[in-house]
């Protein structure tokens, strides 16, 4: 059951009010970012919005991390890799990333 800071919609987490996602947080939260610099990424919320919507995580983080989860694989199940969708895109970037692999 969301909190004061985070809502259900869409099949999502959203924070409270706003079209931020919680998976937005999550994934920054994941990666070491502190709630102020979260903060500085998504102007449009104020500190104590990140600090709720990251506590909410933490307190459910099992449900939060399934529907991230689900939502990545349903990504990977209608989104076709670059390399099937994009052929030509895919080998003008696999030549660059060999260039630059070359000492």
């Amino acid at each position: 059951m969301p909190g004061e800071h985070v809502e259900r919609r869409n099949g999502g987490y959203y924070v409270t009010g706003t079209r931020v996602s919680l998976d937005s947080l999550v994934y920054a939260f994941r990666e070491g970012e502190s709630p102020e610099a979260i903060r500085q990424n998504f102007p449009s919320l104020t500190l104590e919005q990140v600090y709720g919507a990251i506590a909410y995580y933490l307190g459910h983080q099992a449900d939060v991390d399934a529907n991230i989860r689900e939502g990545e694989e349903e990504l990977d199940r209608t989104v076709p890799p670059l390399s099937q969708s994009r052929p030509e895109l895919y080998a003008r970037l696999q030549k660059a990333l060999e260039q630059l692999a070359k000492p």
